[in-house]
């Protein structure tokens, strides 16, 4: 069996949800909403802190780790990345 295109062929695109209130779910996950806006990291200089265990961590790396696990997740809920 040969894979379904989805498309129109129209020059100005497809859309997949027409409002941020529309759900769309990839490889048979349950629709969900739009994620909501994901913080941009501030690339300026960072806060460094030595924690408990000598280990050196800065509020930069810490709002970096923030921002990609909140892509993850995003990606995880409309089935784009799977979940286990």
């Amino acid at each position: 069996m040969a894979a379904r295109q989805l498309s129109d062929k129209r020059s100005d695109g497809l859309y997949v949800g027409q409002s941020a209130a529309d759900k769309v779910g990839c490889y048979g996950v349950t629709p969900v909403v739009q994620a909501s806006v994901i913080t941009a990291v501030n690339t300026t200089a960072s806060t460094s802190t030595t924690n408990a265990f000598g280990y050196t961590t800065s509020t930069q790396a810490d709002a970096i780790v923030t921002a990609l696990n909140s892509v993850i997740t995003a990606l995880k809920n409309i089935g784009i990345v799977a979940s286990a």
